[in-house]
């Protein structure tokens, strides 16, 4: 029935009424202790202050850098290319159906390392280093730029 319906139980919180008399339990002060600054109205201390102390972040050294045209590629070895069969076709998407590459980053670099067995393989890939690129066209298969 209708009348009958309550909202179930813990979904429903209610709110605390704060300096509303001793017996709520936070009457008085409002349980924010007595005097100073915390007790007041928007009082408190910003994040990381130390009472006047340098604080921890200015003590400690500033470490690192990350230059912001820096590309970050998913790189293969010419000896992974082994895994697929002549005249195919290799691109990143491939590559990630298959599990050998598992994050994609911004692109497909493929790297020297390795010997090429597989004739006629189709690379497409957003860098090539010279080995690699000299080495896919020497077994008579195409290097490209995307």
């Amino acid at each position: 029935m209708l009348n009958n319906l309550k909202p179930v139980s813990g979904s429903r919180k209610e709110k605390r009424r704060i300096c509303r008399g001793l017996g709520s339990g936070l009457g008085k002060n409002g349980g924010s202790g007595s005097k100073g600054q915390n007790s007041r109205s928007g009082g408190g201390v910003r994040l990381g202050f130390e009472g006047g102390q340098l604080p921890l972040f200015r003590r400690l050294p500033k470490r690192g850098f990350k230059h912001h045209a820096h590309k970050e590629y998913a790189t293969i070895n010419l000896s992974t290319l082994n895994l697929f069969k002549e005249n195919e076709t290799v691109d990143l998407t491939v590559l990630v159906e298959k599990g050998i590459i598992k994050k994609e980053f911004l692109g497909l670099k493929v790297l020297g390392s390795g010997e090429l067995k597989v004739n006629g393989l189709t690379v497409k890939a957003n860098a090539f280093s010279a080995s690699a690129k000299e080495s896919i066209e020497k077994n008579g298969g195409k290097a490209e730029n995307i």
